[in-house]
């Protein structure tokens, strides 16, 4: 007899992207696929530092178990990260610590999500929001975006048509779009919160990698002081995994406070608490100073990649694909034109591409509806310069290759 397993289940698939991981095996294959970062971007010593003053300092809070809402010399630490970046009036009270931002959006899908209710997110989002939100029955809206973020005037439509359980936005550097919504929408988009009363989830996991002099718009918690009403209509969500480290699964939660009430007992029922030993670690590394120098250095590195990322692509691919070039972040997000009689299908061309030597994940998985299958997204992180320019080359041949 087959396992029955759950009816939710029906509805989600394995992620696009790790299934096509099983296919770069080959030698020698050069991938813009991950979403992760640079690995030889972590402060190593910074973090070694950190780990050890957790052990010497407090080796009972570091080891023990913890309270679910997480340990709070790191809900300390966070409040000040986030007032450092302009969010007034914000507590350690005020955030829980979860084990990654994906588990803070898990949490607001379990909390939040009942079979059947509408969400609204962006076209296209991250992957792994489409798959959890769908696990727990929500019927999902997409909203389309342009360079300058979501389209407010669209999204103000499906609000009032869809009347959502809530809205999930990435405003700052979008996965996979790059995308950075711009201060007036963002301005809008609080009005829209409290004009209709609706909850707007902001992630935001690549705020801080900017390449640009100046840092980006504010993020939607810290503009919701300017809109009277919007913080309670606000749940923001954050995470160390693109700036300091995935490996230590640290994110967070900021939300109205039955909110956080309802994620805590949700997470008792999941993990009990995130790892204690390495919010010890982050706390004690925020503590020390390091963040900004290690934000400075990485904001630099990732610059040259995208810079030298966005030239090769123009230079070896031409009018075949359309793109803006990023201002920060980690993606390049990039569409087929078909010119010339190029291909016009990303799923086509990633296979072409892999026969060259180098991969990329298509776009269609991003998409909750109407997929755009000319879609494409690239990576710039993990490659250093020379490997991208090997790389687009590679890719101008499976262009080449595919006409």
């Amino acid at each position: 007899m087959p396992l029955q397993f759950a009816s939710r289940l029906d509805n989600v698939e394995t992620s696009a992207i790790r299934e096509l991981f099983k296919l770069l095996g080959k030698p020698g294959i050069i991938s813009f696929a991950g979403g992760f970062p640079d690995s030889a971007m972590f402060d190593v010593e910074g973090l070694r530092e950190a780990s050890q003053k957790a052990l010497a300092e407090e080796p009972g809070g570091a080891l023990q178990y913890g309270a679910t809402e997480g340990y709070d010399p790191l809900r300390t630490q966070l409040a000040a990260f986030e007032q450092a970046k302009g969010v007034k009036d914000l507590g350690p009270q005020d955030l829980i610590v979860t084990t990654g931002s994906q588990q803070a959006l898990d949490l607001l899908g379990k909390t939040l999500v009942s079979p059947g209710d509408k969400v609204i997110v962006e076209g296209p989002t991250f992957l792994a929001t489409i798959q959890c939100f769908r696990l727990y029955g929500a019927d999902l809206v997409s909203a389309p975006i342009d360079a300058d973020g979501v389209q407010v005037d669209r999204l103000e439509a499906l609000i009032a048509e869809h009347k959502p359980k809530f809205v999930y936005l990435i405003p700052t550097f979008g996965n996979p779009s790059g995308a950075l919504l711009s201060l007036e929408r963002r301005r809008r988009i609080l009005e829209l919160a409290v004009k209709y009363q609706v909850l707007i989830v902001e992630d935001d996991p690549y705020g801080d990698l900017y390449f640009t002099a100046a840092p980006p718009p504010p993020s939607l918690l810290a503009l919701s002081d300017q809109v009277p009403g919007s913080r309670e209509w606000l749940a923001h969500c954050g995470s160390m995994s693109k700036v300091l480290s995935p490996g230590l699964r640290v994110g967070w939660l900021v939300a109205r406070p039955e909110l956080l009430a309802k994620a805590t007992m949700c997470k008792q029922f999941s993990d009990a608490h995130t790892s204690t030993f390495a919010q010890a670690t982050a706390a004690q590394y925020l503590r020390s100073g390091r963040m900004p120098a290690t934000l400075d250095h990485v904001r630099k590195v990732y610059a040259a990649r995208a810079l030298a990322m966005g030239q090769a692509l123009q230079r070896e691919l031409g009018d075949a694909v359309a793109f803006t070039q990023p201002q920060g972040g980690l993606f390049f997000w990039a569409r087929l034109t078909g010119a010339g009689g190029a291909v016009r299908d990303a799923g086509e061309f990633a296979k072409k591409a892999i026969e060259q030597g180098v991969a990329f994940v298509p776009g269609a998985p991003f998409f909750a509806q109407q997929p755009d299958h000319s879609s494409f997204r690239l990576s710039f992180a993990t490659a250093d310069v020379g490997r991208i320019e090997e790389g687009m080359g590679r890719l101008g041949q499976a262009v080449r290759a595919a006409r």
